[in-house]
């Protein structure tokens, strides 16, 4: 490998990935440039949860290569892990267990080296002080965002991969971690992919977007780039076209009228 591609944070070359016989990524491949946000779209069924756990190293491709931060996944995953970390509030943390307790157990579980230090710097950050002390079952579904925001954050991420960093959260505190991750991006140069189905915020992060559909990447570029390629006023609008849009071809083109 080159210098050049090895500075990549994330590539993906040729990679498919089937189960029982369904393809659920169809030869994709991409690069994520150290610092970038970009944000990954598609429909229910596209293959985005399947790319994102394969970057986790979860899965396996079935073909093709994946390397992130350098490491070829899952392989060299160990390597790498300590420098990476995932957000979904789709994902449960312990619910008997305090909030402070589950970030507790996640701190050492990536080797944070002030754990208590850096659970009050987070807390304060995301103004979780007030429910610290309670069990993460009790939280509402917009708090229990929050803690997973945090979480993903104790390790001081290089490479941050956000499934819907803000679901369930009101516009005014979305609007706030939105403008958080842009703060922790510009100060820590740390790469981030997200995916979300709110296009808003898609619009606001993302440097570039990668367009997926049945398992494959159908159209990329810039949400501006995107939106006037297909002639319309909102990455919204774009979505709408590829999700319900009958037929694809793959390029600068996009969508096939």
């Amino acid at each position: 490998m080159t210098e050049s591609r090895a500075a990549a944070a994330i590539d993906l070359s040729d990679v498919y990935k089937s189960f029982n016989g369904v393809q659920a990524v169809n030869g994709i491949s991409f690069r994520v440039e150290t610092g970038q946000t970009v944000a990954l779209l598609g429909g229910n069924g596209a293959g985005k949860t399947t790319t994102i756990s394969m970057l986790l190293g979860l899965l396996s491709p079935t073909k093709g290569e994946i390397r992130v931060l350098g490491a070829r996944m899952p392989d060299e995953r160990h390597t790498v892990l300590g420098s990476m970390n995932f957000s979904s509030p789709y994902v449960d943390l312990p619910k008997r267990l305090k909030v402070w307790e589950n970030l507790t157990v996640y701190a050492h579980l990536y080797g944070v080296r002030d754990v208590k230090g850096r659970i009050r710097e987070l807390a304060d950050d995301l103004e979780l002080e007030r429910f610290l002390k309670r069990p993460f079952g009790d939280l509402s579904a917009g708090q229990k965002t929050r803690v997973a925001l945090a979480k993903s954050l104790l390790n001081a991420p290089k490479l941050l991969l956000m499934d819907e960093p803000t679901a369930s959260l009101d516009p005014d505190t979305g609007d706030w971690v939105r403008s958080y991750l842009e703060r922790y991006r510009e100060r820590t140069g740390a790469t981030v992919l997200l995916a979300s189905h709110n296009m808003g915020e898609v619009e606001r992060l993302a440097d570039n977007v990668l367009m997926m559909r049945g398992g494959k990447i159908v159209d990329q570029g810039s949400p501006k780039d995107l939106i006037k390629r297909h002639g319309r006023d909102t990455l919204e609008q774009v979505f709408l076209d590829i999700a319900r849009a009958p037929h694809f071809v793959e390029g600068e083109q996009g969508l096939e009228k």
